[in-house]
């Protein structure tokens, strides 16, 4: 927040009513400035202090929506430098460009392939989330066509990009339901373009030549009311454009400057001659610190990598991600399939899961909650000890469900065999593989 909570308290009705959920208004104002509550919860706060603090607890740099249905994403609202401080909150949007001109049954094509990248990684499904169509002949009728059809016969959200107002307004009012982002008022079309953007309600890209520019313009377009910008310096060389992200970014975070306060637009298609360069130059501008990254076109071997970057970067860092506790069926297991425990660290989950049914043996699989650490780290910090896994064995119900006693951990946890085995002394305790990868073969053999 922008206000201390001594700030904050200032503002408040001070009625220590207790109704936001604690017992005074200064706890409550603490919990705002920390951002542990919502202003929402005070129900007395006035309409000129609600004002005030909304605007004070604005992030430096503000979120922008753009899209609607499954694909819709915010960029922006970041509010550190770097991921290691706090998080980052908004995943960087991954778009690909086609032209107006193209044929509709390429169109077509072009967009069922598009749609099929999609990849299941740690539970998640990884996609990209935009199509930038790019108006190459100011034909005004065949680019509000090529919108609308992407518009309505995919998931995809919209770029729309073109010079001329006319083809813009045309296109903006035929998508408007999947609030695409306009792209992009200049020094020579700001007004009409900021005008364009003010009557549609829609995002509006701003660019310029270099970031003094891009202030001006920023400064113009505000002042004309709009407050969704995303934008573009206008570098097209890749040291440039990384110092350019780095600037923009710490503007408003180190120097309160509001005029760069927005997400940002990128296009590694202008900037390399084949898809793979243009891949590394956009794995470079989603760790710092592209809102939109725009290549020339979409394929499995570049995207991937780039979703899983995007990914880990975007994951808090202080919260792994986890899967609930509790008992998972892999296959059908019945009452005499085998039982096995891990923790719940997302990609210990999957991969443990996965290797089980690859060993095409049904199994009970015991999650127990570590809060997101691996085996060998949970064991480390005590979380995964032998009283521990044996008490949840006993409470988690799996011994209603099957016809034996027998339980396999983790190889990397062979240690606390012991201390399971007092838990649970009328269990036996299997030593299971320290490699997942030896999952299958260890059960096979225990199955024969």
């Amino acid at each position: 927040m922008g206000l201390t909570g001594i700030q904050i308290f200032k503002l408040l009705p001070k009625t220590n009513c207790g109704e936001c959920g604690v017992p005074t208004c200064l706890a409550f104002a603490m919990n705002l400035a920390s951002g542990k509550a919502e202003l929402d919860a005070c129900p007395y706060v006035s309409d000129e202090a609600r004002e005030q603090l909304a605007e004070a607890s604005a992030p430096p740099i503000r979120p922008v929506a753009i899209g609607a249905g499954t694909r819709a994403f915010t960029i922006g609202g970041e509010t550190v430098m770097f991921r290691h401080e706090k998080t980052f909150y908004n995943p960087t949007g991954i778009a690909a460009v086609v032209n107006s001109d193209m044929d509709a049954a390429a169109l077509d094509e072009k967009l069922k392939v598009w749609n099929a990248l999609q990849f299941e990684r740690v539970g998640l499904n990884l996609r990209p989330e935009l199509v930038a169509l790019k108006d190459v002949n100011g034909d005004a009728a065949a680019f509000t066509a090529a919108a609308k059809k992407i518009a309505e016969e995919s998931e995809f959200g919209l770029v729309l990009m073109s010079d001329s107002v006319e083809a813009m307004k045309s296109a903006a009012e035929a998508t408007a339901t999947k609030k695409p982002l306009l792209y992009a008022a200049t020094k020579e079309n700001a007004e009409d373009m900021g005008n364009l953007a003010k009557e549609t309600g829609l995002p509006l890209a701003v660019k310029a030549e270099n970031v003094d520019d891009l202030i001006a313009l920023s400064d113009q377009l505000t002042g004309m009311g709009l407050k969704d910008l995303v934008l573009d310096s206008g570098a097209r060389e890749a040291k440039q454009v990384f110092e350019d992200q780095v600037v923009i970014r710490r503007a408003p975070l180190k120097a309160g400057n509001r005029s760069l306060g927005f997400p940002t637009i990128t296009f590694p298609c202008e900037m390399a001659g084949n898809l793979d360069m243009e891949t590394v130059i956009a794995a470079m501008l989603v760790a710092k610190y592209a809102g939109i990254v725009v290549l020339s076109d979409f394929t499995g071997e570049s995207l991937f990598p780039l979703l899983l970057e995007r990914l880990n970067i975007f994951t808090d860092p202080q919260r792994p991600m986890t899967v609930a506790q509790g008992i998972y069926e892999i296959g059908t297991p019945d009452e005499n399939s085998p039982v096995l425990i891990t923790t719940n660290f997302s990609l210990t989950y999957f991969i443990v899961s996965g290797e089980i049914e690859g060993s095409r043996i049904p199994s009970w699989l015991l999650i127990l909650d570590t809060e997101g650490l691996s085996v060998m780290t949970a064991w480390a910090a005590g979380k995964f000890s032998g009283d521990v896994v044996g008490m949840f064995v006993k409470k988690c119900g799996i011994a209603d469900k099957i016809a034996h006693k027998k339980v396999i951990i983790p190889g990397y946890a062979a240690s606390i065999s012991g201390e399971v085995e007092e838990e649970l002394p009328d269990w036996e305790v299997l030593i299971g593989p320290r490699d997942a990868s030896l999952i299958p073969k260890f059960l096979k053999d225990m199955a024969k």
